[in-house]
């Protein structure tokens, strides 16, 4: 069972991926806003305050990873998972390095997802995931 009353912020330019993680979350008992854009996540973020960001590391108007260190500023207390498909060593260490609390590659298992989000709400610990 999902933390119900958690909010989660998913930024990604792909329809069909916010459709896809927003049911499974919702379905879980998770609040789910989305974006498919840095400008719009960061008016959303400036607006309300969420428990957990699923940022996908490619968006049209800024990298991901500069996403996390602006989100990283505006709400610290923010987990923030940087999701990918072009996994690298480097990108992984960087996104820990500017706030990321994990790095996951595509596709993702929609379990494996949710007991990331389970586990990282529990507690703030950065570490490095491999989906």
């Amino acid at each position: 069972m999902g933390q119900a009353g958690k909010s989660i912020l998913i930024v990604d330019d792909d329809k069909s991926i916010l459709y896809v993680f927003t049911l499974i979350l919702q379905k879980k008992g998770y609040n789910v806003e989305t974006a498919e854009t840095c400008r719009e996540a960061m008016k959303k973020a400036e607006n309300q305050l969420f428990d957990l960001a699923l940022i996908d590391a490619i968006l049209p108007d800024v990298n991901g990873l500069e996403l996390v260190s602006r989100l990283e500023t505006m709400q610290p207390q923010m987990v923030k998972i940087i999701i990918t498909g072009l996994p690298s060593e480097e990108n992984a260490a960087t996104a820990l390095n500017n706030g990321a609390s994990a790095f996951l590659t595509k596709p993702i298992n929609p379990e494996i997802l949710l007991n990331i989000i389970k586990e990282k709400l529990g507690n703030g610990k950065k570490e490095l995931q491999k989906s």
